[in-house]
C-alpha cells in the first residue's frame, strides 16, 4: 500500500538537526514540514534548503495540526518537555540522545510513556551502522558461539570546546553513552559497571571537573564483560572500532577509511590517510537507516529504533560510571 510521505516538524537547526533536516529531505517517504529553533535564523536557513516553515516557536509546530511526526534535535535540557508535548499530542517522536541528563526527570517521565501508547524513539544511530549491526546478527546467530567478551573503542578527533563540556553532563554522558547502548545492543542484560578517568590533554575538561579520557567495563548477567575504551582525542581521526569475542572466534569493525589508496615506498609501506573525520561522516548510512526504521514505527510497523526504555538504561549506566570513576568502586545497577 502506498503511503502519503511523513510529514516532520524539526526541532532544533543546530549541526545535528542540519543532518536529520537534510536526511528527512532526501528520503522519498518523508517531508520536513516546519521547523522550529529559538534563534529562528537558523531554522529559516534550513527551510530555505530544504522546505518546510520556519518558526521560533516549538508550540507552534504543535499548534499546526500539519505534522504527524516529531524530531527533536535541540538542547538536551529540553528533550523532556518536548517528547512528553508530543505524546500529549499523539505525535510519534525521535529524540536525540540523551534523554536527559537526570535520571529523575526521565523517571518522571516514564509512566506517561509506559501508558500513552505514542511511540517515542531515542537516536542511538549507531545500532544502525551497517558494519555493527552485521556484527550483532552474526553473534546473534552464533557464529563465534557464546559471546565471552565485547571490546568497544571510541575516541574523538578532538576536544570540544570548553563552553559544550560545561553543559554537556560529562564524558559518560554525552559521549560514552552512545557505547553503552551499543555495549546493550549485544548484551541488555548488564548488573555491574566499573569506570576509571583521568584528565590528561583537556584544559576544558579540566576546568569543569570532566574527564578527557575514560576506561569502562560492564559486567553482563552471563558474565560476559564489555570493556569501552573513549578519548577525547585521536590524531588519526575518528576511531571506532569493536571486537566481539566468543568460545569459537571474534568479529572484527575496522575503522573506516577516507581513501582505499595506499602508498609504499623506500621509507613507509601502505601508508594510508587518515581515518572518517568525525560522526558525521563515519554515520552518515547509519543516520539514514534510523530515519528509515522511525518513518515505519511511526506508520505502526514493525521497527528496530531504540526505545525510551533503551535511552534510560543508557543514562543509568552513564551514571553509574561516573559514580564509579569517582569512587573508585565497581556500581550495581538494575535497568528494569
Amino acid at each position: 500500500m502506498a503511503h502519503a510521505p511523513l510529514r516532520f516538524g524539526l526541532i532544533g537547526t543546530g549541526r545535528i538537526g542540519q543532518v536529520h533536516a537534510a536526511g528527512i529531505a532526501a528520503d522519498p517517504d518523508a517531508v520536513l514540514a516546519w521547523i522550529a529553533d529559538p534563534l529562528v535564523e537558523g531554522a529559516q536557513r534550513v527551510a530555505a534548503a530544504y522546505g518546510g516553515i520556519a518558526t521560533d516557536s516549538a508550540e507552534e509546530v504543535f499548534a499546526s495540526n500539519a505534522v504527524d511526526a516529531i524530531l527533536v534535535a535541540s538542547p538536551t535540557s529540553t528533550h523532556v518537555d518536548l517528547i512528553a508535548r508530543a505524546v500529549d499530542a499523539g505525535l510519534p517522536v525521535l529524540c536525540e540522545k540523551p534523554i536527559d541528563l537526570d535520571i529523575g526527570r526521565v523517571d518522571a517521565l516514564r509512566p506517561k510513556i509506559r501508558t500513552a501508547g505514542v511511540p517515542v524513539a531515542i537516536g542511538f544511530n549507531r545500532r544502525f551502522d551497517p558494519a555493527f549491526s552485521s556484527v550483532r546478527a552474526r553473534v546473534a546467530g552464533g557464529e563465534i558461539g557464546t559471546l565471552e567478551q565485547l571490546t568497544i573503542i571510541s575516541r574523538d578527533p578532538s576536544a570540544p570546546p570548553a563552553a559544550y563540556v560545561a553543559v554537556s553532563g560529562g564524558i559518560f554522558r554525552d559521549m560514552a553513552i552512545h557505547d553503552f547502548d551499543m555495549a546493550r545492543f549485544f548484551l541488555p542484560d548488564i548488573v555491574e559497571v566499573s569506570a576509571v578517568g583521568t584528565t590528561t590533554f583537556d584544559p576544558g575538561a579540566r576546568e569543569h571537573r570532566d574527564y578527557d579520557t575514560a576506561v569502562t567495563t560492564l559486567r553482563s548477567a552471563s558474565g560476559a564483560i564489555v570493556t569501552i575504551i573513549n578519548s577525547r582525542h585521536s590524531a588519526v581521526g575518528y576511531d571506532q572500532r569493536l571486537e566481539a569475542f566468543g568460545g569459537t572466534g571474534s568479529l572484527h569493525v575496522a575503522n573506516a577509511p577516507t581513501s582505499l589508496v595506499s602508498l609504499s615506498t623506500a621509507t613507509a609501506v601502505e601508508a594510508r590517510p587518515p581515518y572518517e573525520p568525525f560522526f558525521l561522516e563515519r554515520y552518515a548510512v547509519a543516520y539514514a537507516s534510523e530515519l528509515r526504521e522511525f518513518i515505519k514505527l511511526a506508520r505502526g510497523e514493525a521497527s528496530t529504533n531504540p526505545t525510551f526504555e533503551d535511552g534510560r538504561a543508557a543514562l543509568v549506566i552513564a551514571d553509574a560510571a561516573q559514580a564509579s570513576a569517582s569512587s573508585r568502586r565497581a556500581v550495581a545497577v538494575d535497568l528494569a
